[in-house]
Order: structure tokens, then sequence, then C-alpha cells
């Protein structure tokens, strides 16, 4: 049983964008059926758009899907939002899934600005394939990943991928620690009040393009 809002184009995940009409197509252009244009977009959305937690937290665009594909770059809220309005755009329902996670992808300065080793309102996207909601975690390109020693997430279509529990090594690097729900569309003013009080440094501007790839290395340790 789906919702017709999770099928709709919405402030964030607007599907109705040209943008994302014309990126959910070339991405999808030689599918076979819905089900692998679901796997094709998931790589898509998860490799060519760069994964950066230096966005301006901010600004309404650095959540919404048609801004985020313009950029080439986003955050795990912004590239889940991509997802979810290109599998709308193909007609699959799509929603938006949030929890508060610890041990995230980072690197040292980014554990300073935040001053916890805790990112709540982690994103992921629900798409409802083969009958049922499925869980497709986008966030982290496999450039990044081969760059801190973690394999790409792989997303079959059947069944949940969430997180990196392990790194390359066998190191803990991903727990959740609560679970926010699911929503339509980004729940925009609860995200932002929660990073003012949380999360100031983060909230107080945008940083320079490509800071966070360059800032990764092989070497680092999960928090």
């Amino acid at each position: 049983m789906t919702d017709s809002g999770f099928l709709s184009p919405g402030v964030f995940v607007d599907s109705n964008s040209p943008t994302i009409v014309a990126f959910a197509h070339a991405a999808t252009g030689a599918a076979q059926d819905q089900m692998d244009a679901a796997l094709r977009l998931y790589q898509t959305v998860r490799d060519a758009i760069r994964y950066d937690p230096y966005v301006d937290f901010r600004l309404a665009t650095s959540f919404q899907a048609s801004a985020v594909v313009s950029a080439g770059r986003g955050f795990c809220v912004g590239k889940a939002s991509v997802l979810a309005a290109c599998a709308r755009v193909l007609g699959v329902p799509a929603r938006l899934g949030f929890a508060d996670v610890r041990n995230h992808l980072t690197s040292p300065r980014l554990r300073e600005l935040m001053q916890t080793d805790v990112f709540r309102w982690h994103a992921y996207t629900e798409l409802y394939l083969a009958g049922k909601w499925v869980k497709a975690t986008p966030a982290f390109n496999a450039s990044l990943c081969d760059r801190v020693g973690l394999p790409p997430l792989e997303f079959d279509g059947r069944a949940d991928s969430l997180f990196h529990a392990f790194d390359r090594a066998g190191r803990r690097h991903m727990e959740y620690v609560l679970d926010r729900g699911s929503f339509a569309d980004v729940p925009f003013e609860r995200i932002t009040a929660d990073f003012k009080v949380y999360y100031p440094q983060l909230m107080s501007g945008r940083r320079s393009e490509g800071e966070f790839a360059n800032e990764v290395t092989a070497g680092d340790e999960p928090p």
C-alpha cells in the first residue's frame, strides 16, 4: 500500500523539475524494466553526485533535488532527495527516511567542527519495488569510499541497503542510534533547527567545494 504523496512532486523532492526529469531519463534510458531502472538510478545518484558535507546548511537549495543535481555535489539529505525525485519521475513511489547515526564517514576536521560522533538526520531513500518498501542509501560515491577504505554501498532493489557496518579492515564503522521515521518531503525546518543546536560551527556558512574529499584519506579512522 502506497500513498499518492510518494509519487507527487514536493518542494525538495521536486520531481516535476526539468533538471530532475532529464537526469532520471539519462540515467535509466537503457533499462529493461522498472527494477533495472531503479538500480541504474541508484548507482548514478551515488557516483555522479559527489558527497560533500560542507554545503551551506542554511540554504534550502542544499536539500533540494534539482539544485543538488545542478551543483553536482551534496550531502546525504540532498542526495536522498535526488534519488526519491528521480524515482517518482519513473513512476516508482519514493519517500525519505531519517536516522541518527554514530561512527559516520568523516574527516578529522569535520569531527572537530561537529564536536560529536553522532550525525543527526542522516538520510536515505525508501523505494517501493516488487510490492514492498526497500531502503537505499546513495550518499557516498564510490571514489570517496575507495579513498577511505570502504567498499561502495550496493543496492539490489530487494534488500535494505543502509550503511557500512565495517570498513575493509573489519573495524566498526557505523551504527544507527535513533530512527526518525519516513517523510514524503524533506522536513527542512526541523532539520535545520536541530543543526543550529547541535552543529553551530557547521551552520556558520558554506565551505569550499571539494574541501572534504581532499581532507579524507585511507588512513583516517572512523570517529
